[in-house]
């Protein structure tokens, strides 16, 4: 890949729940709708520098609900702020707690299942 420049990722989670899950990154979680597309099932949602994208599943392989196996990690400033916020709004995957590798950073479930972290470095 040299010569290569990587400029962003914007990951796409799947979800058969489309417009409960654009309601939700927009109305618990502050996204913004960048755009939507009902014939393809398609939304595109931001919030500062993050990016996500939310689609019905594609092609003819069976969708059993979220299938990523790891989370969405967003760093942040005032995570405590986020926390106080979101802790008795969604299930904790895991409290606000301060790492050994110099983060403070919390866990929740989206409405999907899907993962996500959001962490602040730590003076």
């Amino acid at each position: 890949m040299e010569g290569a420049v990587l400029h962003g990722i914007r990951p796409i989670l799947y979800t058969d729940r489309l417009e409960e899950s654009v309601q939700f990154y927009r109305d618990v979680l502050g996204f913004e709708l960048n755009e939507y597309n009902a014939d393809w099932g398609w939304a595109s949602l931001g919030c500062g520098m993050v990016e996500i994208m939310l689609s019905r599943p594609v092609g003819n392989k069976p969708f059993d609900g979220s299938m990523f196996t790891g989370s969405l990690y967003i760093t942040c400033e005032a995570v405590e702020v986020i926390w106080m916020e979101l802790k008795d709004q969604l299930e904790v995957v895991y409290s606000l707690e301060e790492f050994p590798w110099g983060m403070r950073e919390f866990a929740v479930y989206d409405l999907n299942g899907y993962v996500i972290q959001f962490g602040e470095m730590v003076n």
